[in-house]
């Protein structure tokens, strides 16, 4: 068990997107600036999946997009989401901490309902801390 995420909000975020994403979830990390946590891989998928390059990206380009855009006429920054060949990963992230979630196939409409429901667990965890 990692001290960086407990063990009931890890279940608490598996339980979120499994709801919004259903079988299509494919993996959940949570990570902050500092440290990350695998939370839910799928056991069709590789489990030595190197996350130190995943997360240093997200982390990365999560500052980059919140500079680059702060001001404009889009609004606010709300989630990213990258297509691959075999699936999808959106990240959902806060100032300090956030998830990348990967799926299978799933529709605009579940993108956004997994976005809403993360964002909204996250936002009362930074509230709490």
């Amino acid at each position: 068990m990692s001290n960086l995420l407990p063990e009931e909000a890890q279940e608490k975020l598996i339980s979120t997107c499994r709801a919004a994403a259903g079988d299509s979830l494919r993996s959940l990390t949570y990570f902050n600036r500092f440290d990350y946590l695998q939370v839910y891989l799928r056991d069709d998928l590789e489990q030595e999946a190197d996350l130190n390059s995943f997360i240093g990206n997200e982390w990365h380009d999560f500052k980059m997009t919140q500079d680059a855009y702060r001001g404009s006429e889009l609004g606010d920054y709300q989630y990213t989401i990258r297509v691959f060949e075999n699936g999808y990963l959106v990240r959902i992230t806060l100032e300090d901490f956030g998830v990348f979630v990967t799926t299978d196939g799933i529709t605009m409409q579940d993108f956004e309902a997994l976005r809403t429901a993360v964002t909204t667990i996250l936002e009362e965890w930074a509230i709490a801390e």
